[in-house]
């Protein structure tokens, strides 16, 4: 079949998720609802309609269309298994679980939207806001980052201590940062902007890329870096936010931070230096 530019479906299938044997059952089965529900979306909607803004997130921000139709499945999983959600469009849902699952449903949702195969479920389980476990899928090619805390991983960060030369994935340059985020991109050997925030910590944790850095705009939330805070160090590396504030799971989405993801906590240092200038 011929795609023109008159058609505005997204072609490409979306596959099954290469899971673990050993992740939990709650979590897996998220997973599979998001990927499920991803794939029906694709198949039935434009990429217009799945950009479409249909709501405003529990975050502060706007929620488009794919984001409803993957969350919304996601949902009704966590109520299935009977654990609590928290997650970027709904908030905090009350199932009357000791346990919960933090997710960002569908991290990089412009992309998701727009056919770019640069989109993610994350998702961790927590026990009275302890971390369990943590997975990332990368939606497009069914790839999966789990770990579980206390557990040994066979990711590694790639071992990088110094900022100069790195590489290096940034959030987009916006208004409010301009000048800490040029400190670090001078900085960096290799600069990547890939617009999905769990998948460029995932990248961190397995060493293919030396950092990630939202440079100062304060834009990710608990759901971004909740995956990460899990993967990074139990693969060596560490997670911090570049003006020192704790990263605690508070279900309050309208909190923000400068997160980093970086091989080593030396690195992770030298980035949150470069943004504070």
């Amino acid at each position: 079949m011929f795609y023109g530019a008159e058609v505005t479906f997204i072609p490409w299938p979306v596959p099954e998720p290469l899971l673990p044997a050993s992740v939990s059952p709650a979590l897996a089965d998220a997973a599979h609802a998001a990927v499920t529900a991803y794939r029906t979306a694709r198949r039935l909607h434009t990429r217009p309609q799945l950009a479409e803004e249909v709501a405003m997130g529990a975050d502060g921000t706007p929620t488009m269309f794919v984001d409803s139709l993957v969350e919304d499945a996601i949902a009704e999983s966590a109520q299935s298994n009977r654990v609590n959600l928290l997650s970027e469009e709904a908030g905090f849902i009350d199932n009357g679980s000791s346990t919960t699952l933090v997710v960002d449903p569908l991290d990089g949702s412009s992309n998701a939207a727009s056919g770019v195969p640069l989109s993610c479920f994350s998702g961790v389980l927590a026990r009275d806001s302890i971390a369990v476990e943590a997975m990332t899928v990368w939606l497009d090619t069914g790839r999966v980052w789990w770990a579980r805390v206390g557990q040994s991983t066979s990711y590694r960060t790639s071992g990088r201590t110094t900022l100069d030369g790195a590489a290096v994935s940034l959030l987009r340059p916006k208004r409010n940062n301009g000048d800490s985020w040029q400190r670090v991109a001078s900085r960096a050997g290799r600069l990547r902007i890939l617009g999905t925030t769990c998948l460029e910590t995932a990248l961190v944790a397995e060493g293919s890329v030396d950092a990630f850095a939202d440079p100062g705009s304060d834009t990710l939330r608990i759901v971004d870096l909740a995956a990460a805070l899990v993967l990074v160090p139990a693969a060596g590396g560490a997670v911090i936010d570049a003006n020192g504030r704790p990263l605690d799971f508070d279900p309050d989405l309208t909190r923000r931070w400068s997160g980093i993801a970086a091989a080593t906590s030396a690195l992770a240092d030298q980035v949150a230096e470069a943004i504070l200038g």
